[in-house]
């Protein structure tokens, strides 16, 4: 069963049944498959995408892709697509024994349809090359693409975020001229990283909350199925009508048990999982950030050497030295490459304002998605627990009477 959140990123795309004069491409995750033994297994999906755009190969294509081709595709937007917020993908599970439960590769199943649907509804990242390539290339081409390339991501979560600590740390240490801190720090910026790290903590804080719910439901589930079951064992001990009471007593615990767990299982999927895909969302986001910080560092950098060489070459001019031609070609050089990097900050700034407001608009659109699953999954659990009890009340009643 896909996720409300899958469905939701879905429905910002335009449908495979939409008029063909309206382009469309969509994605489908599906059908996961272990395959090998021991530390070599992996789970393979299958990926169905669905376009009559002309640069595809046709209006379907299947093709079967594994957790480190996502990967590939991650890293290659994130290192073309300076200043694009590229889509966080999920963590690998750290922990064996739950690689492979159903559970968690369900879980791992709709994220990576929902990582794959935001690249391919994203109007810059949709018209990659690379996308073309993870959504058609056979298994073997797919492969040695992938052992082709390597990227920032293949490190481990920890270096990546040790990474980005390092960068900030680096940008604030180092000097330029008279101890100049490069650092930008302009309103606009400093606004935009006080958000996402506040956005963070209170994102970290909500999942945490969720994931308590989930294992408070699954307990009370599992107690009540627990109690259920004893109820009945007793109610076999006593004769009519106490024991059919009990006997009804414990089928009551249990149908609420399975309830509990039901609505666990939808507010894991529906809630703590939307909350947790954002937290990492807001990862890729502080990734981006500390690639802003590298090019304006750069940036200021290269001006502050092409200002220097200028002043050299200003000063050979006026002394009429032989080096004039020599400078004036490392000038010349180095201006050059100032300018292309001020162009590749301004690239990134500019890309950052615009996908900054697509990302809160998403963002509003999804949490409000969430939330709503989660007060009327709420609001049916307590319903139903009601009614179980509920029509138990008058037996229960008449036997106290009696």
């Amino acid at each position: 069963m896909e996720s409300s959140s899958t469905e939701q990123t879905r429905n910002v795309m335009q449908s495979p049944r939409s008029p063909s004069s309206q382009p469309y491409l969509s994605a489908s995750v599906t059908d996961p498959v272990k395959l090998g033994n021991g530390v070599q297994a992996y789970i393979s999906y299958r990926v169905i995408t669905k376009t009559n755009l002309p640069e595809y190969q046709g209006p379907e294509k299947i093709v079967i892709r594994r957790y480190s081709d996502f990967v590939w595709l991650r890293d290659r937007l994130f290192d073309k697509y300076k200043g694009v917020f590229v889509p966080p993908l999920p963590e690998k599970s750290a922990v064996e024994k739950f690689r492979f439960s159903a559970e968690f590769i369900e879980m791992r199943r709709a994220a990576l349809d929902i990582f794959v649907n935001r690249i391919a509804s994203h109007p810059e990242l949709q018209q990659s090359e690379d996308l073309r390539t993870f959504l058609q290339a056979d298994e073997e081409t797919m492969e040695r693409f992938r052992f082709q390339e390597t990227g920032i991501f293949n490190k481990k979560p920890a270096d990546f975020m040790q990474m980005f600590r390092d960068v900030q740390s680096k940008v604030s240490d180092a000097v330029l001229g008279k101890e100049k801190p490069v650092e930008e720090t302009t309103p606009e910026y400093e606004k935009l990283k006080h958000y996402i790290f506040e956005l963070e903590n209170h994102l970290a804080e909500a999942q945490k909350h969720a994931y308590r719910l989930v294992k408070r439901h699954r307990e009370l589930g599992q107690s009540l199925l627990d109690f259920g079951k004893a109820v009945k064992l007793l109610g076999a001990c006593e004769g009519e009508p106490t024991g059919k009471l009990f006997s009804d007593l414990g089928t009551k615990s249990e149908l609420v048990s399975i309830k509990l767990q039901k609505e666990a299982q939808q507010v894991l999927m529906n809630f703590e999982e939307p909350l947790k895909d954002y937290v990492r969302y807001v990862q890729s986001i502080k990734a981006t950030i500390a690639e802003r910080a590298t090019a304006f560092k750069q940036h200021c950098e290269l001006a502050e050497t092409t200002k220097l060489k200028e002043i050299n070459l200003d000063k050979l001019m006026l002394t009429r030295s032989d080096k004039v031609g020599e400078a004036e070609i490392e000038y010349r050089e180095m201006k050059a490459e100032s300018e292309e990097a001020t162009i590749r900050f301004e690239r990134i700034v500019k890309r950052m304002n615009e996908e900054i407001v697509r990302f809160q608009e998403q963002k509003t659109e999804e949490m409000g998605v969430a939330f709503h699953q989660f007060a009327k999954g709420q609001a049916r659990l307590a319903n139903g627990i009601a009614d179980a009890w509920r029509a138990l009340l008058p037996k229960l009643e008449a036997a106290s009477s009696a």
